[in-house]
């Protein structure tokens, strides 16, 4: 385990720690919701964010001072990095998580996270939606859609949420550098040279279930999906 992989182990277990019954957010959720925070075209202040991290309640209920800045410390070193990393060239490396038992990819914590943050400012991602260009309209639509079959309102048939499912964790990463092309342009120009190419719509793949064609004999979702 490498010094990144043993600092978010940590966060993960901090964010663990908080009362349960509050629903604090998990390491996924949280990473989904700073990233979005920091997406936003205005400025969110720490004090209006981290109600949120702590759960339904916005009360962290930390056991003594020590532990409270020990967690928030924590809290704001992963902002920093996910900051520092749009900054450095608009891409973020999504924090998933995944199902123990399938070792399927789980995006869909993160994008409850991402929205979570949306809903912190919803008036500046409207005028935001109203003002974009058409591939960012079309993104931050998909991200919505993207809810919308976690929560289970999605109207897409079966069929096409299982190819979803496939890409989403995959067009994450570009999803957001499309937004924050118009919802930071102050970074765009520093940030534009260092920009990963953007993938191009990809060929049909197998139903998540279908044997994987490298021959491994794992289904694909298990296999060359997850990549």
């Amino acid at each position: 385990m490498n010094k990144e992989e043993k600092r978010l182990d940590r966060l993960s277990k901090l964010l663990h720690a908080l009362p349960s019954e509050n629903m604090p957010m998990t390491l996924s959720e949280l990473d989904g919701y700073v990233t979005g925070v920091l997406a936003c075209p205005e400025l969110i202040p720490p004090s209006d964010w981290l109600p949120g991290v702590w759960g339904e309640t916005g009360e962290a209920d930390f056991a003594d001072p020590k532990v409270a800045e020990v967690t928030i410390s924590a809290i704001m070193t992963h902002y920093n990095s996910v900051e520092a990393s749009i900054a450095r060239s608009l891409w973020i490396e999504p924090v998933y998580e995944v199902d123990s038992n399938s070792d399927e990819t789980l995006w869909e914590p993160w994008v409850d996270g991402f929205t979570r943050a949306m809903r912190l400012r919803p008036n500046t991602w409207k005028q935001l939606l109203n003002r974009a260009d058409k591939e960012t309209h079309s993104t931050i639509i998909f991200l919505m859609a993207l809810q919308d079959i976690y929560t289970g309102k999605s109207k897409f048939t079966n069929e096409e949420i299982d190819e979803i499912d496939i890409e989403a964790p995959g067009l994450i990463p570009n999803c957001v550098a499309t937004i924050l092309r118009q919802s930071r342009p102050e970074l765009a120009g520093t940030a534009a040279a260092n920009l990963p190419g953007m993938p191009h719509k990809a060929a049909a793949r197998p139903g998540r279930n279908d044997p994987c064609s490298c021959g491994s004999g794992r289904k694909y979702k298990q296999c060359c999906g997850r990549h």
